[in-house]
């Protein structure tokens, strides 16, 4: 093969989201498409320079990039003995050139397929080909949320159409309701893992059907039932199609969960009976499920579900009322919709929530369909959300993490070499990705629709927050007291910076309130330009941010944040928490190695008024007493010990134990390598 053959061949594998040394060969054949395309390596490539292509030493470069592909794809896999995964969900948060994610269920399930490469896990992966994916965000001259949904070309996307063996498209038929929708698949590889993404939008469907496929949670209740029947029973069937076999199935939230009632279907045409089937479904089916909050479990109307599976209820050959059970907790009650979480755990052995708090409250909320158990007993574990390491690692901390903690991808005893790196070090460390982020967001506000004027300083406290603007979540909480916040910025001796970012669902009108309350913020005078928020928040930002904030805040409604991993990437970079002991922050925190805000006994409250102020009463009293401190008082060489000491304890004690590799290996020894004899309940 020659330079661009090769090329093509790195660019339609996303192995290379996580080996930045390649996206820097993509980014030397156009710089400029390169950068406007979101980094995206199938662009670049095609708008290539010519004279680039044709220099030796980019040959040679390209030549070298390729066999460290190749070396990968044959390594190996420490899990491959593992029984075959299909692994569902809505979303995937892969790269930023590919905006088919709204937030953290997205990134985690894109976190999962990367790490179950790594570990060479025979896992296939299942969404929707979402090519108008999320919004776009943009704002109005008074900073109000616009959204906008560009579609993007197949041709600039690294994907491959699934075809037969005589070169025909596979397709799989579903119906919805009595019109059947045809179904193709685009093929996204992961590394090693095989991402296949369903697409209704081909001739043969109804014109507004061939749109199903094309947004992420935007559009009617039907258009949402849809777009999960697609996803469940087609995406089973067009496994079954491409010829794969997996023993186990995952279902990553609610969205999937048709997926276990095409399971149903299969074995019943097989012959077996209902009993045993049901039984079999259970026993080769995992459940996950992410949120407390009631918004985040689908419930359909019953007629609106009879409806759409009029068709495929009769192939199942059972009644309404027996469809209508597998989602409800009651089913006798003829006026209670039906839930989809409902339906993952009535047909799953195994079901978890994300962290060991969410699994807590995961069993008393469902504890009523145990409800002969005690609710320590209910049937729902947990395993704790984990970041891919090398995704969300910055370029520039790898030298330094190279340097001295040698093998800190994969050797979880690697982090104890922290302890012997010089404290200046560290500092100077941690000083580049401050700086690196400050001049990201110097440059970065210059295009965008919000006018600001940031003063940043690579020198200050900086205090990184960036996630959905969903309202639990209370992104304002810090100008609670706006007097005393603003006294933290305007301070003398020991100021501080702050950077936003996130999205609010389109329908959100308090999220994009909030986003327009903290953009009004930035336009204070007497913040002097040190509040920063950055638009169109995604993977790229989100990167930035982790590697070069000092302090992420995470300030939840506890107990509604199920894991949460943004805070889980500071670590690596030497940063720390300031955090609600909400999600992973309760397994992680143990005062050494970051701040809480409130306790566990004070950290929930039947006034939401009196938990928000007690709550921001918790964050000044931090920064005051403790973080300021420990940043700016420094020994006679310059460095701050206290910080540093922080430091220490959490790139050791959290980089490995929250990563997607540590996760996946629970899933693999805890879920998905148990005999399916073995897991009925």
């Amino acid at each position: 093969m020659n330079t661009r053959q090769k090329l093509d061949v790195i660019a339609n594998n996303l192995w290379w989201s996580w080996h930045p040394e390649a996206l820097d060969v993509y980014r030397q054949l156009n710089p400029d498409v390169f950068r406007a395309s979101g980094n995206n390596p199938v662009k670049a490539l095609r708008y290539a320079n010519e004279d680039v292509l044709q220099d030796r030493d980019f040959g040679i470069a390209v030549d070298e990039l390729f066999d460290r592909m190749a070396a990968y794809l044959n390594a190996p896999g420490e899990l491959s003995d593992i029984p075959p995964t299909a692994y569902f969900c809505m979303e995937y948060g892969l790269h930023e050139s590919l905006p088919t994610y709204s937030g953290g269920l997205g990134i985690l399930a894109g976190d999962h397929t990367k790490a179950a490469s790594d570990l060479g896990l025979p896992l296939t992966a299942v969404g929707l080909f979402l090519r108008e994916g999320y919004f776009k965000q943009h704002f109005s001259p008074e900073g109000l949320q616009q959204a906008d949904y560009p579609c993007q070309p197949v041709t600039s996307l690294p994907t491959t159409l699934a075809v037969d063996d005589q070169g025909q498209p596979v397709t799989v038929t579903v119906d919805l309701g009595t019109q059947p929708i045809t179904l193709r698949a685009w093929i996204i590889h992961v590394g090693k893992t095989k991402l296949i993404l369903l697409d209704s939008d081909i001739p043969p469907n109804p014109f507004p059907y061939r749109f199903l496929t094309r947004r992420l949670y935007a559009g009617s209740r039907r258009t949402r039932i849809r777009q999960e029947i697609l996803l469940g029973i087609g995406g089973l069937r067009m496994i079954r199609a491409l010829g794969l076999n997996p023993e186990r199935f995952h279902m990553n939230e609610g969205h999937s969960a048709f997926l276990a009632l095409e399971l149903l279907r299969e074995q019943l045409d097989s012959g077996t009976p209902r009993p045993e089937a049901e039984n079999w479904v259970r026993s080769h089916c995992i459940f996950t499920t992410h949120t407390p909050v009631k918004a985040g479990h689908d419930r359909f109307d019953p007629q609106l579900l009879l409806d759409q599976l009029s068709v495929f209820r009769e192939s199942l050959r059972i009644s309404e009322g027996e469809l209508m059970a597998f989602g409800r907790a009651n089913p006798n009650d003829l006026t209670e919709a039906f839930t989809m979480t409902i339906l993952g755990l009535k047909l799953s052995s195994f079901a978890n929530g994300v962290s060991r708090l969410n699994g807590d409250v995961a069993r008393a909320q469902w504890h009523h369909l145990f409800a002969n158990r005690p609710v320590d007993q209910v049937p729902i574990g947990h395993i704790t959300n984990g970041v891919h390491l090398p995704t969300w690692t910055s370029p520039k901390a790898r030298p330094f993490l190279d340097k001295h903690v040698a093998r800190w991808k994969d050797d979880p005893d690697a982090w104890n070499r922290v302890d012997d790196i010089p404290a200046a070090e560290l500092w100077a460390y941690r000083r580049l990705l401050r700086g690196a982020l400050v001049d990201y967001v110097t440059q970065k506000v210059k295009s965008q629709t919000l006018p600001q004027n940031p003063q940043l300083d690579p020198d200050l406290l900086t205090i990184g927050f960036a996630r959905r603007f969903a309202t639990y979540k209370r992104a304002p909480l810090f100008f609670y007291e706006i007097e005393r916040a603003i006294e933290f910025f305007a301070s003398f001796d020991r100021p501080l910076q702050m950077i936003y970012a996130g999205k609010a669902h389109p329908a959100d009108v308090q999220g994009k309130e909030f986003i327009q309350h903290i953009y009004e913020l930035t336009q204070l005078p007497a913040l002097s330009g040190r509040l920063v928020f950055l638009e169109n928040y995604d993977i790229e930002i989100g990167r930035m941010l982790v590697s070069g904030a000092d302090i992420w805040l995470n300030n939840p409604r506890r107990p509604y944040e199920a894991s949460g991993t943004s805070g889980q990437k500071v670590a690596v970079h030497g940063g720390l928490n300031l955090s609600i002991l909400d999600g992973w922050w309760p397994e992680g925190y143990d005062g050494t190695n970051g701040w809480s805000i409130g306790t566990d006994s004070s950290a929930t409250y039947m006034d939401p008024e009196e938990q928000d102020r007690q709550d921001s009463a918790f964050i000044y009293e931090a920064l005051a007493d403790s973080i300021l401190p420990a940043f700016y008082e420094r020994n006679e060489d310059g460095i701050p010990d206290a910080w540093i000491a922080k430091m220490r304890s959490a790139m050791k004690k959290l980089t490995y134990q929250f990563s997607a590799r540590r996760m996946v290996r629970d899933y693999a020894a805890n879920y998905y390598s148990i005999p399916a004899h073995a897991a009925v309940k």
